[in-house]
């Protein structure tokens, strides 16, 4: 999964086979990604309705391993590595010193001392380069897997259904957080129930060589089902409707997990120290003191849409700042997540808009997610 000019975009495995399906392409943290293939919005209602196909390559494998892998991952991220049951999967975050947020990740048990660190494809060498200094004193290996891994994912109501076709692995034990072990259409597997849709589905973690085989026989067998690929942008505009944080827009290293409404990945309970303890413990007490701005929803009245940095006005005062907008497809609406005053936070706080070019365009505040599948 590399290019042959390092001051280009690295290309994925499926590369060709994007281009062959005529997909608009865009450089995203240093990848060639696909932005979509023809519709973002029939994209999206595809996985909200029955399935989608996506190529998520571009995220960042790193394995920890060895006999005190858990003790070492308990220090580096904020969150309980140590009750991670085998097989299961935990998302947390990895801060500084100070509690910035580095990147928000999952973390898989594979093995006793085995786990698989995902992280974000812009941070990716961050995360790596923070875990290997970190690993100093630890009889731990942290290991940058990411060009033995391709990763394809189905998302939406179908998913189940249409890999349980190809695969023999038991689909309906296998709980949401969770990955086992196993063959799929003939290929070897970490098949995860985890994804970034706000639907049930699966991501599949292969050999880069097997990634074609793999997409190809996905799509041949979602073919009654309506499964369709994928591109990066539907998967914005899906995560922005599940109300799913993402790093660069919600999370930054100038916020810690208790600015971002997160606060719950950070367990001070655990055993030992951890970085970015201290600076926590303080974040989390001013959080409980006098809330800093809040994360919430914001769901337009008109039709112009928000997008990241744009401020959020009341009485003339500017009150906080978008940090994500887009047309919501479920909705048929535009919306937005953004950071505003406390005071302002409450759903259906009245006299909320949004600055978009000069003009405070009214905007009414709900609880996130904007979305929330049926189960």
């Amino acid at each position: 999964m590399s290019s042959t000019e390092p001051d280009r975009p690295r290309r994925t495995a499926l590369d060709a086979l994007h281009r062959s399906l005529g997909a608009t392409m865009t450089d995203f943290a240093g990848w060639d990604m696909p932005l979509r293939y023809g519709s973002e919005r029939d994209e999206h209602v595809a996985v909200r309705t029955k399935a989608g196909l996506f190529d998520l390559s571009h995220m960042g494998e790193i394995t920890v391993s060895g006999p005190q892998a858990v003790a070492l991952l308990n220090h580096a991220l904020v969150g309980n590595i140590a009750t991670v049951g085998l097989g299961r999967a935990r998302y947390t975050m990895i801060c500084q010193a100070d509690g910035g947020i580095l990147d928000d990740l999952i973390v898989y048990r594979l093995g006793e001392t085995e786990y698989l660190v995902v992280a974000n494809a812009s941070n990716a060498q961050v995360v790596l380069d923070a875990l290997t200094e970190r690993a100093a004193g630890f009889d731990a290996e942290v290991r940058d897997d990411r060009d033995n891994y391709a990763l394809l994912a189905v998302q939406g109501p179908e998913s189940a259904g249409i890999l349980k076709s190809l695969t023999d692995a038991d689909l309906d034990g296998l709980k949401y957080y969770a990955g086992l072990p196993g063959t799929v259409a003939g290929v070897p597997a970490l098949i995860a129930r985890t994804g970034y849709t706000g639907e049930d589905g699966f991501e599949l973690f292969v050999a880069p060589g097997d990634a074609e085989k793999l997409w190809q026989a996905l799509t041949e067998a979602g073919a009654d089902a309506g499964l369709v690929p994928c591109g990066l942008s539907c998967r914005d505009t899906l995560r922005l409707e599940a109300g799913m944080p993402l790093y660069g827009h919600e999370l930054t290293t100038s916020l810690t997990p208790f600015d971002a409404g997160l606060g719950r990945v950070v367990k001070f309970e655990k055993e030992g120290d951890f970085v970015g303890r201290e600076a926590l413990r303080a974040a989390a007490e001013r959080a409980a003191a006098e809330p800093p701005r809040v994360l919430v929803g914001l769901v337009a009245e008109g039709r112009r849409v928000p997008r990241a940095g744009y401020a959020v006005v009341s009485g003339g005062e500017v009150i906080g700042e978008v940090t994500s907008g887009a047309p919501s497809p479920t909705l048929g609406k535009p919306i937005a997540m953004a950071y505003v005053d406390a005071a302002h936070a409450a759903p259906g706080t009245a006299g909320v808009g949004v600055d978009i070019r000069g003009n405070h365009e009214p905007y009414e505040v709900v609880a996130l997610p904007f979305y929330k599948r049926q189960k």
